[in-house]
């Protein structure tokens, strides 16, 4: 009786389906592919902010090629990728490990770990500019113990390894969860088998643990490629708008920022930048898959 109510409601209503999607779908349009195509048009045009533009074709990508800026926001957001993904990937890892166990006081030390996560990356910036600051309490404890200051946001590569501890430090807590979720699937009785055989600890995480997550690693180091190739807002808070000493802390976000905003805003040109991060982004998970791929061949 149940089935054949089930089968005359959908012959009455052969669209109720699409009913029950069409929300979602209209904010998947509205939010999302809207934003991609226009972004794409808009790359081939000369538009500006008050300015519709005309269509240039490809003119706005060649001269990315020219442009110093551009190629500085992409070393910039290249090397942010291979500073910070490698440790997101590891870090978060051995911190799952440390708090998995169950332990009296355990659950303070995971909140205290994931704190940094829930707070407000304007609040986190702002802190860690206080710390790093020439007047700072980093440099405070540093003349004190008689090292001298640490331009750690005025020098180009000092700016930018301090941005990258920064990410690291917000991300641990983030990725210490999905680990922890995979840790828990992890089986007992193959660690113990391992203990059984003489293998010490180091050797139960190479030989057990990390086979048995590494499609969590491989997903943790998608989602940190792409995260840390579109890079803003620490870098921006820590370097200024500017970008750090003439620029040279620029990433390709801030650029697009820089670039299309205003009354005199370059949209057009912003948008050819916006594609490139968008094609490296796809580019980056498309390698961490087929890497993936080849260590299950």
């Amino acid at each position: 009786m149940a089935s054949s109510g089930i089968s005359r409601v959908r012959r009455q209503l052969p669209s109720s389906p699409w009913l029950f999607a069409a929300p979602g779908l209209l904010v998947t349009g509205a939010f999302v592919l809207w934003p991609f195509l226009s972004t794409l048009v808009n790359s081939l045009t000369d538009r500006r902010t008050l300015i519709p533009g005309k269509f240039v074709g490809l003119a706005n990508f060649r001269e990315l090629l020219h442009d110093d800026m551009f190629w500085i926001g992409l070393r910039n957001s290249t090397l942010y990728v291979v500073g910070v993904v490698p440790l997101l990937v590891v870090l978060p890892l051995l911190l799952a490990l440390l708090v998995q166990k169950n332990i009296p006081g355990i659950t303070f030390f995971r909140s205290a770990f994931y704190t940094p996560v829930v707070a407000s990356i304007v609040v986190v910036g702002l802190i860690w500019v206080w710390l790093l600051d020439d007047r700072g309490l980093v440099n405070a404890v540093l003349e004190a113990a008689g090292a001298g200051q640490v331009a750690f946001l005025s020098d180009q590569w000092l700016l930018l390894l301090s941005a990258m501890a920064v990410t690291v430090w917000k991300g641990l807590g983030y990725y210490m969860i999905i680990y922890l979720a995979a840790l828990g699937n992890v089986p007992r009785e193959l660690h113990e088998a391992a203990a059984v055989d003489g293998a010490g600890a180091v050797r139960r995480f190479l030989t057990v643990t990390v086979p048995a997550v590494r499609s969590t690693m491989v997903l943790v180091g998608a989602l940190s490629s792409v995260a840390a190739f579109k890079v803003f807002s620490e870098v921006y808070l820590l370097a200024g708008p500017s970008g750090g000493p003439a620029g040279e802390d620029t990433t390709l976000v801030m650029l697009v920022q820089r670039t299309g905003t205003g009354l005199s805003g370059r949209v057009g040109y912003a948008s050819a930048i916006s594609v490139v991060v968008f094609a490296v982004t796809v580019a980056l998970m498309l390698l961490v898959l087929r890497a993936d791929r080849k260590e299950d061949a």
